[in-house]
């Protein structure tokens, strides 16, 4: 390399006209010559040293490029992080939304008060002891958060009894039952099954109240809008008509 620098600028220094040897004698241009030559063997020499030193300094470049990479990465991650947090805290807030119902249920369901015409009938029309007994032991395990053991209890309910007056409020909780588990789909199915069997039934706008529910579970928004809006035209002035207009009137849940 100094070599090849060296010859260049000494043939263009050969090149440059020369003083008339009037003013100069052979000595004299030799010695110029000779002293740009060193100039020139100084200058290729700086030259190599400088480049020697970016040869040196590679890989500290290279390092460098992959620390930076390394960072750019490392920022990409912190921002799919705070995305997935966001969604985690969205999916929380829906979940406590979707058990607001159920545990509204719960409450009414332990304070005391006059039984329901549906659940505990009129005198001339009791419920016998036996099916009350059956009923009320399934409905205590599910109380208790015991919902496997509930939804047999309701299951073995309604095999016992199959046109029992509680008939419709059993199958309504082994869909709740399913849909405390997170079993959206089972808990679907249950309610659809309170529909077809009791349509008429105190406990069909709930049902339908709680397939909506699920529906929104399982991200399903249209369809939870659809079961909304025939809940409001096929039961109006219930309670659960009245909840079904609020949630309609929020839009979908997100």
């Amino acid at each position: 390399m100094m070599q090849r620098v060296a010859a260049v600028l000494l043939a263009a220094a050969c090149a440059l006209p020369l003083p008339a040897r009037a003013l100069f004698d052979d000595e004299v241009a030799r010695a110029r010559i000779e002293a740009l030559r060193k100039q020139v063997e100084a200058a290729a020499k700086l030259v190599d040293e400088r480049l020697a030193r970016v040869e040196d300094r590679r890989p500290l470049v290279e390092l460098s490029a992959q620390i930076e990479a390394l960072r750019a990465e490392l920022s990409k991650m912190r921002g799919q992080l705070e995305v997935l947090a966001n969604q985690i805290d969205t999916a929380d807030k829906r979940q406590k939304d979707l058990y607001v119902d159920i545990d509204t249920r719960l409450r009414k369901l332990e304070q005391p008060k006059e039984p329901a015409a549906a659940e505990k009938p009129p005198a001339e029309n009791a419920t016998p002891a036996a099916e009350t007994k059956g009923y009320e032991a399934a409905l205590n395990q599910f109380k208790l958060g015991n919902y496997p053991l509930a939804i047999s209890a309701f299951q073995g309910f309604l095999v016992t009894y199959p046109t029992s007056r509680l008939a419709a409020s059993a199958q309504y909780w082994i869909g709740n039952a399913h849909f405390a588990q997170r079993d959206y789909k089972q808990a679907i199915a249950a309610q659809q099954k309170l529909l077809s069997s009791w349509p008429d039934d105190a406990k069909a706008p709930d049902a339908m109240l709680n397939i909506a529910t699920s529906q929104e579970a399982l991200n399903d928004r249209r369809g939870a809008q659809k079961t909304l809006e025939a809940l409001l035209a096929k039961y109006p002035g219930t309670p659960a008509a009245a909840s079904a207009k609020q949630r309609l009137a929020q839009g979908p849940r997100r």
